[in-house]
């Protein structure tokens, strides 16, 4: 006698088919996901470190003069 869990189930393959390629698709959007805050952290420690940088190697801007207020009599 054949086993009866052998036995090949359309509908069976046909519910794994959808639920693998929908498994897929969440999958491919969390990568990419992943990949664009990697980016995006990876961009602003670069803007960090390079600020920082230019402000320790630029000499200090130099203090604005106030302009004297003239009173009125």
């Amino acid at each position: 006698m054949k086993n009866p869990w052998l036995k090949k189930n359309p509908m069976l393959s046909m519910w794994l088919s959808g639920a693998n390629a929908a498994a897929g698709a969440a999958r491919g959007r969390a990568v990419a996901e992943g990949r664009r805050q990697t980016a995006m952290a990876a961009a602003a420690m670069t803007k960090a470190a390079t600020d920082a940088w230019i402000a320790a190697l630029t000499p200090p801007k130099p203090a604005r003069k106030r302009a004297a207020r003239r009173r009125s009599k």
